[in-house]
């Protein structure tokens, strides 16, 4: 097992330890188990943490990853958050091979995407969005390693409180649960050369391909979605070394005719070079 794994294994084994600290003094037993064992179950995961984005920063930086140019995963009018083009890591660590993710929404007009709330409506449903079940495509001739749709769409996440929520309580349990339960349903293509592209939060049951499919470039895999650890419908997009997302590293990309855009830009995608429905 590798030292990342071991470290990502440790984690989730850490906050379970924690949570059951907590639990344990709901429960009525003695103050002093909670007071010394939680701060520590809390320093551990931090620092086990920090220490792996440390030793995958200096890494990165000693050794620089040239960037694969690849084709678009979309078509259409989209806009950009989270772009490895204003800060690397985009996403804030090189866990599950995010180093230089993206993730992009759909926005064919603008203001067709409802508005972040304050407090009201607190959530929507995924239908409300206009980048929930719009067409993803291959970015290159590819195998499929990974393929697995069948966990739900959930409401949205752009409001104060579903916000908080999801910072201060989902987003920990998903942790736990793994790469998995992060990603959503999602897709990992083989490009070749040690390089696998990863398209997560898909639209459940919308696989066009399993695992084994050799796909070509353009063709249609799947549909955008609002499942795993997402706020609202989107697209997050990766290249990564290994298709094993606990032990992956980030490769950079670079969009074929449109480069890596920037956080809030807007971009255009024509149609994909093969006939799609």
């Amino acid at each position: 097992m590798s030292v990342r794994k071991v470290m990502m294994v440790a984690l989730r084994v850490t906050w379970v330890v924690y949570a059951g600290l907590i639990v344990g003094r709901l429960a009525g037993l003695p103050l002093a188990w909670w007071v010394v064992l939680a701060p520590l179950a809390v320093l551990l995961a931090l620092g086990l943490g920090q220490s792996g984005v440390s030793r995958r920063s200096r890494a990165l930086r000693a050794n620089p990853v040239p960037a694969v140019e690849v084709a678009v995963p979309v078509a259409g009018r989209w806009s950009v958050l989270n772009s490895p083009a204003d800060k690397v890591p985009s996403h804030g660590t090189h866990g599950y091979g995010q180093t230089y993710a993206i993730d992009i929404i759909a926005e064919p007009a603008p203001g067709a995407r409802p508005a972040f709330a304050r407090f009201w409506p607190v959530a929507r449903r995924s239908e409300d969005f206009p980048a929930f079940g719009e067409p993803l495509y291959a970015v290159a001739d590819a195998t499929v390693v990974r393929a697995a749709d069948h966990r739900r769409d959930h409401l949205s996440r752009n409001s104060l409180p579903a916000v908080a929520y999801l910072l201060l309580l989902e987003s920990a349990v998903r942790e736990m649960g793994g790469a998995g339960l992060i990603v959503g349903n999602h897709v990992v293509l083989d490009l070749g050369d040690g390089t696998y592209a990863m398209y997560a939060h898909l639209q459940r049951g919308s696989l066009q391909v399993r695992a084994g499919d050799r796909v070509r470039e353009g063709q249609l895999l799947a549909r955008c979605g609002n499942s795993g650890n997402s706020s609202e419908p989107h697209l997050h997009f990766q290249l990564m070394d290994d298709p094993d997302l606990d032990v992956a590293a980030g490769i950079p990309f670079s969009w074929r005719g449109i480069g890596v855009p920037a956080n809030g830009e807007v971009f255009r995608a024509g149609g994909p070079p093969l006939s799609q429905p």
